[in-house]
């Protein structure tokens, strides 16, 4: 009612004589006021029907603060005692909470001795606070002198209350009661505000659960909110703080990580937040598992403002969704360009399969005692017109969000029949078969219909599957596995203890073979990791269910020694043979049997990418533009530099702002083998990034360039001033014999 009361309050103060108001909040009465308005009486009777109707009342203080009138209605709930007069009027409330009542406060406006409205104090009475709404005005006695305060006091505790709840629903998500969309990007916009002075970092993690929609479709709605409830749940303990993740929406949350922008850590958290929202959700008897994959961005390397982070972690995210989903990825500017690849590929991918641009290449499966070739994995490329042989990773993700996957899956399973028909009678052939494809009721009826046609024996063919299969255990699962069974072919459960599953399928499925995932392999020889137990497991599990086993991702000596310790059956892996022609795999089943010796590494070291992209080396004063021709986590092969001696070191730059220290351990000609200082990360896509990155103004206030065409610039013009020496190392071309020579002069 400080509406009501403000119409008083302005009689009150312009008219001192007005006593029959004053005297009704003070501590006498006098007789009828001169003012014009409401009389003496009429306003007294006012406020007593303000009190009596409960909504506030009447108070004033003596000069001290001492209280000399305060309305009966209040003094049980504010007072707690029926004697009030004399009392301290502050002391009624708590003291001031620094940080919540803000500057504006009773003691501030009591010590200020002027009008004063709607300020908050809180009293406490058996554990209950209560907050008031206070306005007063400075009252004066016959000698102008400060005599106290007249005002009115109203409890707006469930006003309040109701306000905090109206706000919490304009800025939290109703469902999981994290922020939502909005308040997170006003978060965004006040942290980029305060970062923007020191250029302090800011990453923004988006989120896509992949496969809900599937959940939604098959259990319903309601079981729907409640996974969400319970992905939120567990971002909350893998994130940590509440406060740094909001749902923006659908399957789509959001994660701010402030002042961070060390890519290692970046990765390990988006790896965790993957792992952890893909383990399997029990909901009301109802057993579902989904799966996450997550874009970052980070500024100001990514963008400057909120909206460009947030759109280039989108593309981020766009780029992780269509790598294999259940991935991460960090943003890059070859994002864009990448987009509108895939989207070529996408449109040209018919016309593909109508000209025959689609080929197989066969890895050959081999018996570990014997060395001899069992079986082949048929493995599809694309020739491409103008981009030659392409990975199935590149193209396989797009056909699986379009009915073109099927097609393509029908294609292989043909043309590796009609291939497999003509091998001898005991090598048998594996055809990978996509989600997609097993969710197609007619799928066992083609594979029936290729068989017939070449005349295969169904037991030379192997369908290897992926635990994804079984992200919801249907009927529907369960009858195309009874169907593909009935034809006679073969059942391999690909890469083991990667899917999302618990391991009750393996109760009813009806596998031939367990593939144990390359990724356990990788690394089961260091003692740094349980992977050698946990593949220890998966032998001991396949063979008390009676299925072979297949090691696949073998490439070294100690991986081949452990799985002859492990007693696995078979394997596969580049120790025996990358995948070959078809022209290949007819020349050597010529023979009665093909015998594949192992070639390669006696021991495993870090994975390398070959590659053959340009990059730049600093030596001093100097800028080397050089190929980089292969690259691991802790050192990489470089060509183009000539007699370069083992310990120089070089300040390697992969552009956007990415460089490392390295030094040379290596050197041959015009190749040189170096090692990095710190080693680099992943990429969430296979790939490898510098952990830290450099903005344009590091590089400025350091004096390097911010190009490599600028820094070669400014060396070509400091060379030709005499400002600094010629270059330590000279360039190498390739000669005419394919001998290598020099493109510059050593400097002497």
């Amino acid at each position: 009612m400080a509406n009501l009361y403000s119409r008083f309050k302005t009689q009150i103060a312009a008219a001192p004589q007005a006593r029959s108001v004053t005297a009704r909040v003070g501590s006498h009465r006098h007789g009828a006021s001169n003012a014009e308005g409401l009389r003496g009486s009429e306003a007294e009777e006012m406020c007593d029907v303000l009190e009596s109707l409960h909504l506030g009342g009447f108070w004033s203080t003596d000069a001290a603060g001492r209280i000399t009138y305060l309305s009966a209605p209040l003094h049980k709930p504010l007072v707690h005692e029926d004697s009030v007069v004399g009392k301290d009027f502050l002391g009624l409330f708590m003291p001031p909470a620094a940080g919540i009542d803000g500057q504006r406060t009773l003691p501030f406006v009591f010590a200020r001795k002027g009008y004063f409205e709607a300020v908050i104090g809180r009293s406490k009475f058996s554990e209950a606070e209560t907050l008031w709404s206070v306005s007063g005005v400075p009252a004066t006695g016959p000698d102008g002198e400060f005599a106290g305060f007249r005002g009115h006091i109203v409890d707006v505790t469930s006003d309040r209350q109701s306000a905090e709840e109206a706000s919490q629903l304009a800025t939290t998500d109703a469902l999981t009661g994290l922020y939502n969309r909005r308040r997170m990007a006003d978060i965004l916009e006040r942290t980029f505000v305060a970062f923007a002075p020191q250029k302090l970092p800011c990453s923004v993690m988006l989120i896509d659960l992949d496969r809900f929609k599937q959940v939604n479709d098959t259990l319903g709605h309601a079981v729907g909110d409640a996974l969400l409830k319970q992905v939120a749940q567990r971002l909350i303990m893998v994130v940590g703080k509440k406060e740094r993740i909001c749902r923006l929406g659908g399957d789509e949350f959001q994660v701010v990580m402030p002042d961070v922008e060390d890519r290692g850590r970046l990765g390990d958290l988006a790896q965790r937040i993957i792992a952890v929202l893909s383990e399997p959700y029990t909901i009301e008897g109802d057993r579902c598992t989904i799966g996450a994959s997550v874009g970052i961005a980070v500024s100001p390397y990514d963008g400057e403002t909120v909206d460009n982070v947030v759109r280039n972690a989108d593309l981020a995210l766009y780029a992780a969704k269509h790598s294999g989903r259940g991935r991460f990825r960090f943003y890059s500017n070859e994002m864009l360009e990448t987009a509108e690849q895939r989207r070529h590929l996408e449109e040209t991918m018919h016309d593909a399969l109508v000209k025959g641009e689609f080929v197989l290449h066969y890895q050959p499966l081999v018996d570990v005692s014997s060395h001899r070739v069992v079986g082949t994995e048929a493995l599809v490329r694309w020739n491409h017109p103008d981009r030659g042989l392409l990975s199935p990773a590149l193209f396989i993700p797009i056909a699986e969000e379009s009915t073109m996957i099927c097609r393509i899956g029908e294609w292989i399973v043909r043309k590796a029949c009609e291939d497999a028909v003509q091998w001898p009678g005991s090598v048998r052939v594996a055809v990978n078969v996509s989600p997609v494809q097993f969710a197609d009721p007619s799928f066992p009826k083609f594979v029936a219909m290729a068989l017939t046609a070449t005349g295969l024996d169904p037991d030379r063919l192997e369908l290897e599957i992926t635990e994804s299969v079984f992200l919801q255990e249907s009927e529907a699962t369960a009858t195309m596995f009874k169907a593909l069974k009935s034809l006679g072919v073969r059942l391999v459960l690909d890469d083991f203890g990667t899917g999302y599953s618990s391991l009750s399928y393996l109760q009813n499925a009806p596998f031939d073979k367990i593939k144990i995932d390359q990724s356990f392999i990788r690394g089961a020889t260091s003692n740094t990791n349980r992977n050698r137990a946990i593949i220890t497991a998966i032998v001991a599990l396949a063979e008390a269910l009676d299925m072979d086993t297949i090691a696949e991702g073998v490439e070294s000596f100690d991986q081949l020694a452990m799985v002859r310790d492990l007693k696995i059956g078979h394997v596969q892996g580049y120790l025996f043979s990358k995948p070959v022609p078809i022209e290949m795999v007819f020349e050597n089943l010529q023979a009665e049997s093909w015998t594949v010796e192992p070639g390669g590494p006696a021991f495993q070291r870090p994975e390398r990418r070959a590659m053959f992209r340009t990059i730049g080396v600093i030596h001093e004063d100097h800028y080397y533009p050089v190929t980089l021709r292969n690259l691991s986590v802790t050192g990489a092969l470089i060509e183009g530099l000539i007699d370069v001696p083992i310990g120089t070191c070089f300040m390697v730059d992969f552009g956007e702002g990415q460089f490392e220290l390295a030094t040379v351990k290596r050197s041959r000609e015009s190749h040189q083998g170096i090692h990095f200082d710190r080693e680099l990360v992943s990429d969430g896509n296979g790939g490898l990034c510098t952990r830290h990155r450099f903005l344009p103004h590091h590089l400025s206030a350091a004096g390097v360039p911010r190009s490599s065409e600028e820094f070669l610039a400014k060396q070509a013009g400091l060379l030709a001033t005499g400002k600094i020496s010629m270059p330590s190392f000279a360039m190498a071309n390739r000669s005419a014999n394919g001998g290598w020579q020099r493109s510059q002069t050593k400097s002497t």
